[in-house]
């Protein structure tokens, strides 16, 4: 049986047929030596050259800590010719305790043409029965939607920084929420990116005194990593629903903003710059009189904290 590594091991070819037939025989060949172990069934769906491998690897090591049942498809949707191929193989991690092998099934397929519209039965047919379905989506979404894949979707997994339609995707991330009847929990990588800035950001104002400031903001600037605009956006909306801006009304791809204020309405400007580093190297924002800034300067495990008076 062949345990985690970095590169990528096919596994044992099996008929589609007979997947449930050759792990049993593989789970006997075992002795006991090693046990079978699952908390999810973790879909991966890819059509990205040599993903097979990319994701195997993944699996590998979300393995370490979360035991699963892998189904990883690599997908060809625009082949002549219509195949399907399937491999079973497992990842084994000793346990804790250090007796035993802890080993989670991954089950590989590759579909080329007309097999890709056999997605959904090829992923039922493998579930581990009982188990929550999370699904890993690494494509654009596209309609329409398959109800019966989406029905059956207990978590969504996507990463919006690649989308090239933001609004169009969205509103099928939406559509296939509403397939499901508002059951699946959406994950989005390009938000997850943003945690620990934007905590960072907020904590920056957990102190009862300096709540006055967030009326006072009158400027936001992001660096943001070419190809990754999209995470800076997330990040304006983020702050813009918090602290209450509104659009400013105009042209529609104007990034300012108003607040209602004690005052009367405040402008709050927003600058976007793109620079090499990480998804966001940089985040201000301005006051009348003061400055707050994070830095994540590149490969840093840590963000760098600024905070100064310029009045």
């Amino acid at each position: 049986m062949p345990a985690a590594a970095e590169t990528f091991s096919a596994g044992l070819p099996v008929e589609v047929g007979q997947i449930h037939r050759e792990l049993k025989k593989l789970w006997d060949a075992a002795d006991g030596v090693m046990t079978r172990a699952s908390l999810i069934n973790l879909a991966v769906y890819s059509e990205a050259p040599g993903s097979l491998g990319q994701n195997t690897a993944i699996v590998a090591r979300l393995t370490e800590e979360h035991a699963c049942r892998a189904i990883v498809i690599a997908a060809d949707p625009s082949a002549k010719e219509s195949r399907v191929e399937a491999w079973i193989s497992a990842h084994c991690h000793v346990s804790r305790a250090g007796s035993k092998q802890i080993c989670s099934e991954q089950l590989s397929f590759s579909l080329q043409g007309k097999q890709c519209g056999f997605l959904p039965n090829i992923v039922f047919a493998q579930l581990d029965s009982d188990l929550p379905l999370y699904l890993w989506w690494q494509e654009q979404f596209r309609a329409p939607l398959d109800p019966q894949l989406w029905a059956w979707v207990d978590r969504v997994i996507y990463d919006s920084q690649s989308w090239r339609n933001f609004e169009e995707q969205m509103q099928l991330v939406e559509a296939a929420q509403h397939e499901a009847r508002h059951r699946i929990v959406l994950c989005d990588l390009n938000w997850e990116r943003l945690v620990h800035l934007r905590l960072a950001l907020a904590q920056f104002f957990d102190h009862p005194v300096t709540h006055h400031h967030l009326d006072e903001i009158k400027a936001l600037e992001i660096e943001h990593a070419p190809g990754f605009r999209s995470t800076a956006l997330l990040l304006v909306g983020w702050l813009a629903g918090q602290l209450q801006w509104e659009r400013s009304r105009g042209k529609t791809k104007s990034l300012g903003f108003t607040k209602e204020t004690e005052a009367g309405p405040r402008k709050i400007n927003v600058a976007l710059q793109e620079k090499k580093g990480e998804p966001i190297s940089a985040c201000q924002l301005t006051t009348d009189s003061a400055e707050f800034r994070i830095e994540h300067r590149k490969g840093a495990d840590l963000l760098d904290v600024f905070f100064g008076r310029t009045t």
